[in-house]
């Protein structure tokens, strides 16, 4: 597979999915986008939340559902048919390696940071504060998966510089306690 290739459609399926649901939901206070994938590496999905979704959020509760893109309202909405054929891709080059564990790991780690990179490019890009006109919450995750502590704050730190990052490290540094 030609990550290049993968990482440009990957690009502009986020960008069309974002301005989608931008275009439909953006008086709500869209606030938040993720990529997010699977452990098994056969999905890119997009998600975004609103503030008008958070108002709905248990207060005990609200980071989580401020934070996670498996709770966000606008989970897998926009550019369907080219998150479909990126899908569709990924299934068939896993397909052709069905046994090969080895290959497999390289081939999970090259989908998720690609996935980051274009993350990381749009903000660098400040592609989302062009639209928005202010800063957006950045994510990519992986469900049935968990990333090592220090991995996830170096991807928050990575995909956020905005008041985002700072509340999502002072609310990790709280879990279990």
């Amino acid at each position: 597979m030609d990550f290049e290739i993968l990482k440009q459609q990957i690009e502009n399926a986020a960008k069309k999915a974002f301005l989608e649901v931008y275009e439909k939901h953006g008086a709500e206070g869209v606030y938040s986008f993720a990529l997010y994938s699977d452990e098994g590496a056969m999905t890119v999905c997009p998600a975004a939340n609103t503030m008008k979704a958070m108002e709905m959020a248990d207060e005990e509760d609200a980071l989580y559902y401020k934070f996670e893109p498996a709770e966000w309202t606008y989970e897998m909405e926009g550019a369907d048919k080219e998150f479909d054929d990126i899908c569709t891709q990924l299934r068939a080059e896993l397909n052709k390696h069905d046994d090969d564990d080895q290959w497999f790991e390289g081939f999970q780690s090259k989908l998720f940071s690609t996935c980051i990179e274009v993350l990381e490019k749009l903000k660098n890009e400040d592609f989302f504060t062009k639209i928005t006109g202010k800063d957006i919450f950045l994510i990519f995750t992986v469900s049935d998966y968990e990333f090592e502590e220090n991995e996830l704050k170096d991807l928050i730190v990575r995909l956020n510089d905005n008041e985002y990052k700072s509340e999502y490290l002072n609310w990790m540094a709280a879990w279990g306690n």
